[in-house]
């Protein structure tokens, strides 16, 4: 056999698999309602890219109920993505769990029912999440052979896609989720299996399926006008979102629901709505006129539901920007919470500035193809320039259309096919435009229209927001790099070795500092302080802190009298800010330092003996206190091979933990690692602190190891 016939065959036998797999997954989601009760379902599964759950099945939803959650990015919080990352079972045990625990889904999904999302985990691969709904009568908590069950659920989809993943043709969602139950019954005999009466069908994407003389006689419409249709849509005096409300409580719930409406001119309707895993059935009845004896209105609450996949998206956006510091920040929240549930591949946010197009940010296209529009003068005709000049947003839904407006084709040689240019205004000021980007042709219907233009106000000013913060940090930074030494001097029979690691709270910029000064031939000193905030406040005393030490050391005084001349400044510098440090002074020919400190965490010394300890100091009272404070030195022998540690509060003092502890571990550390190259040893030193996303002070450490000349 040649080797193109045996590829053909390989390629052909994995194809046969992945078909295979689908099946078995629908046929294994399929049996949910009977194995484990549950009667709505979804199969998520990751990206190529691993970057997004793709909504790949439905076992009784309407596409109109998924939509806004086909495409979710892995920092969404919301149930799926959790058991995903997580790799255990979430369990939802009603509305006010779920108002609780995910306050965005239970506003766009405001219904009474029970969740449960599974990982699905098969040879150590994670390859994606199963949801299943209980109706509410389900109880609040998850019995442990229901979790058996759920958990034995999860692991025969998942080997279902192990299979098909180890035979090189991995399942994948495509464009439309698929359905996992057989919509080929005839709608008739699905509607007398629920309810055998005059009566309509509304289908799992809601419309009207089957519709019974009765029923369309009392509806007013011959019953060939309304299969095919949306009630709201067919039927005007149907259209107020409240009863559209009620169809939904009964799909998502599981529990029968019931509604008046008004048929004009003056026939009152009663419709009840018995849902199943295939849809629901709608009885309809004249209702008993003794009931609305009086009543001049229809017996329907009037207020106006938004779409909840519409809110849901106003609502998510709304809370994630508001964590959004940089304008990459906005760019990022973007592209992970909107792009994903509108379909979109790529985002860029552009600025006018200047006379020029700017773009801000952007994600999702290929290096460098953004940029190369960065500059383009607003002179010229280019979609981009246009919407970020004029404050009206512009759909373009294939990429012919964009074409008939903007002939010379610049910016739709990004390869994408349709485009939303979504106006940024905020307190009245267009300061650029947000592009969203999608590979296919798209159709932006009303609905959708009018959320992305809503979406782009909260854009816009989290945009404003993110860029004024931008210019404050680049200036803040400049301050804060141009008062830390750049490089430490090079000092004979020393080695020295430092970090320094910003809080990523307020500016990410502080009054933590660090300094080593040649005082004489054989003389050198050491600094180490805090300035208390994060701001440039901070960052500008710990420059004239720093200035201060360094003239007070040129004139070779001794630690106590640095320290006390630093205190006096600091008093007359009439700032309310406080300040620790700790000062020493090496003498290189004997091997010994003086040292003392104001309120600063005690240095820890590693002795050529292998032991580590803190060094204790009598501590003097902060800087900017008492202008007449004494500051007492002692004196430190450093042999050859010993190493001093020096270090800020924010390598210790953390939220929640215990400072003697921390302590002590850091100790520990020092013991273990102190006979370690200094570079290792800082590293070691520094530990889950340099790795931390997220720090509430700054950090400098000054690690200082007497060596042989």
């Amino acid at each position: 056999m040649s080797s193109h016939a045996s590829s053909r065959l390989g390629h052909e036998a994995a194809e046969a698999v992945a078909g295979r797999g689908l099946d078995a997954a629908a046929q294994i989601l399929r049996s949910a309602p009977e194995r484990l009760g549950a009667y709505i379902g979804g199969l998520y599964l990751l990206s190529e890219e691993r970057e997004l759950l793709e909504l790949a099945m439905t076992l009784g939803a309407a596409r109109q109920f998924s939509r806004p959650w086909q495409r979710i990015g892995l920092t969404a919080p919301i149930p799926v993505v959790e058991a995903a990352r997580s790799g255990r079972v979430v369990w939802v045990g009603g509305a006010e769990e779920m108002a609780r625990r995910y306050p965005r889904v239970a506003v766009a999904m405001p219904y009474a029912f029970c969740l449960a999302a599974v990982p699905l985990v098969a040879r150590g691969t994670t390859y994606g999440t199963v949801f299943l709904i209980w109706p509410a009568t389900h109880p609040t908590e998850l019995s442990p052979r229901e979790r058996e069950g759920l958990e034995e659920f999860g692991l025969d989809l998942a080997e279902v896609l192990a299979e098909a993943a180890g035979a090189g043709r991995p399942i994948r969602a495509g464009p439309r989720p698929a359905v996992a139950e057989d919509r080929s019954a005839d709608p008739l005999t699905a509607l007398a299996a629920r309810l055998p009466e005059g009566v309509c069908g509304i289908d799992l994407d809601g419309r009207l399926a089957a519709v019974t003389p009765t029923a369309a006689e009392l509806l007013g419409e011959p019953a060939e006008r309304l299969l095919g249709s949306r009630p709201w849509a067919a039927l005007p005096w149907l259209r107020d979102p409240v009863y559209e409300y009620h169809y939904r409580a009964a799909v998502v719930s599981g529990q029968t629901t019931s509604f008046v409406a008004l048929c004009p001119p003056d026939r009152w309707l009663s419709f009840q709505l018995f849902p199943d895993s295939s849809g629901v059935t709608v009885r309809i009845v004249a209702a008993d006129a003794a009931l609305l004896d009086g009543q001049t209105e229809k017996p329907a609450e009037h207020a106006v539901h938004t779409r909840p996949g519409a809110l849901y998206h106003l609502l998510h956006l709304a809370s994630a920007l508001t964590e959004a510091i940089t304008v990459q920040d906005v760019v990022t929240m973007v592209s992970e919470q909107i792009l994903p549930a509108f379909g979109g591949q790529a985002v860029a946010v552009l600025m006018a500035e200047g006379g020029r197009l700017r773009i801000a940010g952007h994600r999702g296209y290929p290096p460098g193809l953004v940029d190369q529009f960065d500059g383009t003068p607003l002179t010229e005709s280019t979609p981009g320039v246009q919407a970020s000049t004029n404050a009206v947003p512009a759909f373009f839904e294939t990429r012919a259309e964009l074409e008939r407006l903007y002939p010379e084709r610049h910016e739709t040689q990004d390869g994408m096919a349709a485009w939303a240019y979504l106006p940024l205004v905020t307190s009245r000021r267009l300061i650029g435009t947000c592009v969203l980007a999608f590979a296919e042709p798209h159709r932006f219907d009303v609905e959708e229209r009018a959320v992305l233009t809503s979406l782009g106000g909260l854009i816009a000013q989290a945009l404003d927001r993110a860029r004024l913060y931008d210019t404050k940090l680049v200036l803040a930074h400049g301050l804060q790099e141009s008062l830390l030494p750049h490089a430490l001097p090079v000092v004979p029979s020393l080695e020295i070795s430092a970090r320094y690691l910003p809080c990523t709270e307020g500016m990410d910029v502080g009054g933590d500092f660090y300094d080593l000064i040649r005082v004489g031939p054989d003389t050198v000193a050491v600094v180490i302080g805090d300035i208390q905030g994060h701001n440039v406040n901070a960052a500008a005393l710990m420059g004239q802190v720093r200035t201060a030490v360094r003239a007070f050391a040129a004139a070779d005084a001794d630690p106590s009298t640095v320290l006390a001349r630093t205190n006096r400044l600091l008093v007359d510098l009439d700032t309310a800010l406080l300040a620790s440090c700790t000062y020493l002074c090496i003498d290189l020919a004997r091997r010994e330092a003086r040292l003392a400190t104001a309120g600063h965490p005690v240095p820890l010394l590693y002795g050529p003996d292998g032991r580590a300890a803190a060094v204790e100091p009598v501590i003097g009272m902060v800087l900017n206190v008492d202008p007449a404070a004494e500051y007492p030195q002692i004196r430190v022998d450093l042999p050859i091979g010993s190493t001093l540690v020096l270090y800020t509060d924010g390598l210790v003092d953390t939220p929640g933990a215990d400072l003697d502890q921390a302590l002590a571990d850091l100790t520990a550390t020092l013991a273990r690692h102190g006979g370690e190259p200094l570079d290792r040893l800082a590293d070691a030193l520094i530990g889950q602190a340099g790795h931390a996303e997220y720090r509430t002070d700054d950090v400098a450490l000054l690690l200082v190891r007497s060596v042989p000349r």
